[in-house]
């Protein structure tokens, strides 16, 4: 990484901290509300008010601090940019959760320079609960008011010893995957159905081993890069990859990547 950028990473971590903070008590004015309408989009995805709020907050906040970075959310059109720096936003992952009173939502914030995720952020408004990593300043995890502690990803090494997580069974079906998600489970301890982000936040911070998505957006996913990257984890497509816009995904601790690619990448006849 070029060494402006470097020597920014630490003034924008704090602003993202920031900035996740207003967007979740925003949301947290919506959560459980009987009135809340429930919107479908063209994919039939549900959408909110709280969904579209968030996002024009923190658009807001990075137009004001960034007016010359790029913004590529959920619920709005791209906005280009000029510094090389980018920042990627789902205000609400889980907006299913959200509308169903679950308190496993939260808000993903992503920053890269030059196409690289050098910054992420999962907050969980419901919770109180928060995770950040930037490149090369580790990766944080705190809950409620308490001091903030590292992130670590587990050190479990055999896949029969896993916490496998995934967020839908339908979407393996869409993409012709069953095969793969049945094998996972076959393979793993425990599979669960902790979803979205959640999931994935449980990998970077030690409670889950193996979190897989067949069907992700790079929204969904720019903020996991840096957060298990520093959690000494991965986030891969199911080539094994490090990229955002596969529209599938993985965090994965750092032994067990290639167990779990092995069976992704087994062919859907061979996969019985």
């Amino acid at each position: 990484m070029p060494a402006k950028p470097a020597t920014e990473l630490p003034s924008r971590l704090d602003f993202t901290v920031n900035a996740a903070k207003e967007a979740s008590e925003f949301i947290m004015c919506h959560y459980q509300s009987p009135g809340l309408a429930v919107e479908r989009k063209r994919d039939a995805s549900p959408v909110t008010l709280a969904d579209r709020g968030a996002e024009e907050l923190l658009r807001k906040l990075i137009g004001i601090q960034f007016p010359e970075d790029g913004i590529l959310g959920e619920e709005f059109e791209e906005k280009s940019g000029t510094s090389g720096w980018r920042w990627i936003l789902d205000p609400i992952d889980g907006t299913k959760s959200f509308v169903h009173g679950v308190p496993l939502f939260g808000t993903l914030i992503g920053l890269e320079y030059d196409h690289e995720q050098v910054l992420g952020l999962c907050r969980f408004p419901a919770l109180g609960e928060v995770v950040y990593a930037a490149k090369g300043l580790g990766a944080w995890w705190q809950i409620g008011e308490n001091h903030r502690r590292p992130a670590r990803a587990s050190d479990v090494r055999k896949m029969d010893e896993a916490v496998f997580c995934t967020t839908t069974i339908q979407g393996w079906r869409r993409v012709g995957r069953q095969s793969a998600f049945d094998k996972l489970c076959d393979s793993a301890a425990i599979s669960r159905g902790w979803g979205d982000c959640y999931g994935h936040i449980l990998v970077a911070t030690g409670r889950a081993d193996l979190m897989v998505d067949p069907l992700l957006n790079p929204w969904d996913c720019a903020a996991l890069v840096p957060i298990m990257q520093e959690a000494g984890g991965h986030f891969v497509d199911f080539n094994g990859d490090v990229t955002i816009h596969s529209n599938n995904g993985l965090s994965v601790n750092g032994h067990l990547r290639d167990a779990a690619l092995k069976i992704l990448q087994t062919p859907e006849d061979q996969a019985d």
